[in-house]
């Protein structure tokens, strides 16, 4: 939480596991629930890639544009496949 932060009261519905496992997160680290929620949320905000060194960064991207484009090379036969099946049937 910044510091100064002006907070404002609101009610949200968890289920009852949910606030068992913010109970017993507030207890283990010794802070309120409320904590655990702010937390929780500022946690949640923040993108796991933005730790993540450029190398590591620009492997992630390669190894993933090499999936996609794999998976667009095969859907693409399959879908030439497709075609010539139905040009078959027509004729």
């Amino acid at each position: 939480m910044q510091p100064n932060a002006k907070l404002v009261r609101k009610q949200f519905l968890v289920s009852a596991d949910n606030v068992t496992k913010i109970e017993r997160l507030a207890e283990e680290h010794g802070t309120s629930a409320t904590e655990i929620v702010r937390q929780a949320i500022d946690a949640f905000e923040h993108n796991s890639y933005d730790a993540m060194a450029p190398g590591e960064l620009m492997d992630l991207v390669s190894s993933s544009l090499k999936e996609a484009i794999d998976s667009t090379i095969h859907a693409n036969a399959r879908v030439e496949q497709t075609l010539n099946k139905l040009e078959t049937t027509r004729g």
